[in-house]
């Protein structure tokens, strides 16, 4: 009989005993692994709740402006759905059920490491095929990429300035059971920073995205080879900047990002200069960044609301309030937002006027 698995705290504190200090980016690579693997985080009765659980809109404007984007590109053959981090599968199986109803109808391919995740995914949808990273998307036909929420749950290295030197920072273990504290470590880091580090504070803090920067670049990669285009989705900036946006949430509320790890859901803010980049570098054209609520509302979240809302009239108050979330400048409208990149053959996609 096998024993039970450690507590993920209680692993890193041997980590931490056995080899020293952990990276902020190994911190949070971990917890995050074990937090979604281990449960169905989201809705009002978990931590958090992500655009397509506030409404069906969202999923469905998603879905119509990659079938627009393919029609308008010449219908070409044996096109794929691709979703990155696609949580219940809420946004696709609404997005798929737009673009069948504009007879659109692509395989469908679900980027998903969490079993529990899984599970609920193919319930929803019949027909999917899963896979752990992008390595494996098929290698024939365009690809349609969504990916909303995913970017901001990957590692990022912290880098933080003492005196005249930018070092990693670290994390160690408190004397508290469960917590930890980041420090600066020991190593001078050389190189690999932007200009901005030159003129920068005592005590501020870069974050380069080593994970997502490498997922971008070779999932732009594949697009420049297949064709097809990706629509991302995102709370973030545009960089590179200054400062620690590593935040954890638990129960809908802010928690403290070093307690309790695994049990919590840690993310940072997206650099949406750095995604773009990658793109650039792969060969593609890149739309935007653009505010989720324009992005929202170019694509007619206004005229799907007030035909949810004469199709349900009992609903038309709770229409109307997911897309004031949704848009409004005070809710997700501008911190979220929206980029898309094409292959230089595609057309161009609906959405992205500044």
């Amino acid at each position: 009989m096998s024993a039970e698995p450690l507590p993920l705290a209680e692993r890193l504190t041997r980590q931490i005993a056995a080899g020293g200090p952990i990276s902020v980016a190994h911190y949070m690579g971990e917890a995050n692994q074990h937090y979604y693997d281990s449960r169905d985080p989201l809705g009002t009765q978990g931590d958090f709740t992500t655009a397509p659980e506030i409404s069906q809109m969202f999923g469905e404007l998603v879905g119509l402006a990659l079938a627009d984007m393919w029609m308008r590109s010449g219908r070409r053959p044996e096109a794929s759905y691709v979703e990155l981090g696609p949580g219940r599968g809420t946004l696709a199986s609404d997005a798929l059920r737009a673009m069948e109803r504009a007879a659109v109808a692509p395989r469908v391919h679900l980027v998903e490491t969490s079993r529990a995740l899984r599970a609920r995914q193919s319930a929803l949808i019949p027909h999917i095929v899963h896979h752990d990273n992008i390595d494996s998307l098929p290698e024939q036909g365009p690809l349609l990429v969504v990916a909303n929420e995913f970017f901001d749950a990957l590692p990022v290295r912290q880098c933080i300035r003492v005196g005249d030197e930018w070092r990693e920072r670290v994390v160690i273990r408190r004397e508290e059971e469960g917590r930890f504290i980041p420090v600066a470590g020991y190593r001078r880091i050389e190189s690999g920073l932007p200009p901005i580090a030159n003129e920068a504070p005592d005590g501020a803090i870069i974050e380069s995205p080593i994970m997502g920067a490498g997922i971008a670049y070779a999932l732009a990669h594949r697009i420049a080879k297949q064709g097809g285009g990706a629509i991302i989705i995102d709370y973030g900036y545009e960089g590179p900047a200054l400062g620690d946006t590593l935040q954890a949430v638990k129960a809908h509320k802010f928690a403290d990002p070093f307690a309790n790890p695994g049990e919590v859901d840690l993310t940072t803010h997206v650099d949406f200069t750095m995604l773009g980049n990658m793109a650039r570098q792969a060969g593609l054209r890149v739309h935007g960044p653009v505010g989720q609520g324009a992005f929202l509302q170019q694509l007619g979240i206004d005229a799907r609301a007030d035909q949810l809302a004469r199709t349900a009239p009992e609903r038309a108050s709770e229409v109307e309030a997911a897309r004031h979330r949704l848009t409004d400048d005070q809710e997700m409208g501008i911190l979220f937002k929206a980029m898309a990149w094409t292959h230089p053959d595609w057309a161009d996609p609906a959405g992205f006027i500044r």
